[in-house]
């Protein structure tokens, strides 16, 4: 169901989902292997920003950084019991060295848990997460851990955080920013940045934009993340 709603209610709707997700104890899609590969250790409680239109997360999942050594492949397993071949898929290259694997992998299940609560509440929601990175590394943890949300990853792919996009980046179809800021704007500039269309949104309320074929720049501020509508 697709319907217009003020950004605080958004807020409010992502805070408790996401507090219900931090008591969850990893219980979403291979769940109790995680746990038990974690040695049972609880999932940490994710936190919202109050200035938020949308979900805000807990700490992010470990980056990949090339001045990092990850161990090797054969050497990632748990403390105690065994990693699923899906949880060494998704563990490998991504364990720092002397790192406990298991924490890494309980990032990955919470990212899973967040978006199995998130879209109960509203998939637009888990969607714009996706979108606008509050949901950190969210594919590689659908792909191993959870796919029944690729469907969520690949919309969120088409979509678009507030930013400047240009170039390739830039696809024509219609959009809708489901949860923005009531400081929402956006402009939409063809060949020598002359305006093909902009407007803003004070009330926090779902807004729609649709950007032309001969559109070179978009930018977006405080809208938060468009979702593509139609056939995008």
């Amino acid at each position: 169901m697709r319907y217009p709603f003020l950004a605080g209610a958004a807020v409010a709707l992502a805070t408790a989902v996401l507090a219900a997700c931090g008591s969850s104890g990893g219980s979403g899609d291979g769940g109790e292997k995680a746990a038990a590969a974690a040695g049972g250790t609880p999932s940490a409680a994710a936190t919202a920003s109050s200035t938020a239109p949308a979900a805000r997360t807990a700490a992010p999942a470990p980056q990949k950084s090339s001045s990092t050594p990850k161990a090797p492949a054969g050497e990632v397993t748990p403390t105690t019991g065994s990693f699923t071949k899906k949880q060494k898929e998704y563990l490998t290259d991504r364990v720092p060295e002397g790192m406990d694997p298991a924490a890494v992998l309980q990032t990955g299940q919470e990212t899973c848990d967040r978006l199995r609560y998130l879209v109960k509440a509203d998939r637009d929601i888990a969607v714009a997460a996706i979108v606008s990175g509050e949901v950190a590394d969210a594919e590689p943890a659908v792909t191993h851990l959870c796919p029944r949300h690729q469907d969520l990853v690949d919309q969120a792919a088409l979509g678009y955080a507030d930013g400047t996009h240009k170039g390739a980046g830039l696809r024509p179809g219609r959009y809708r920013a489901p949860s923005p800021t009531k400081a929402c704007s956006w402009q939409v500039a063809g060949a020598d940045d002359k305006e093909l269309g902009s407007g803003s949104s004070g009330t926090g309320e779902q807004v729609e934009i649709t950007v032309a074929r001969s559109a070179r720049t978009f930018t977006s501020t405080g809208c938060y993340a468009w979702l593509p509508q139609g056939d995008n």
